[in-house]
């Protein structure tokens, strides 16, 4: 397993963040754990919206770790 950097996630997240910003929503990458865990933080309509978990797992995640295999998971920080 390789281990994944910063940039690399932040670069991925680019292409999907145009998809969250035409809902009024927002994502920043905040880390990535040694074990290629992935936190990342929902921001504006993201934030409090009851689709957000669907948002993080079926878009965001689902996305990432196409892009980037080595990916274990993604998961929301405050």
């Amino acid at each position: 397993m390789k281990k994944v950097t910063l940039e690399e996630v932040k670069v991925v997240v680019e292409k999907i963040r145009p998809y969250l910003q035409q809902d009024g929503g927002d994502v920043e990458v905040v880390n990535v754990t040694e074990d290629n865990i992935v936190e990342v933080r929902l921001v504006g309509a993201c934030r409090g919206c009851p689709m957000s978990m669907m948002t993080l797992r079926a878009g965001i995640e689902r996305f990432i770790m196409m892009e980037l295999p080595d990916v274990k998971r993604v998961e929301s920080v405050s």
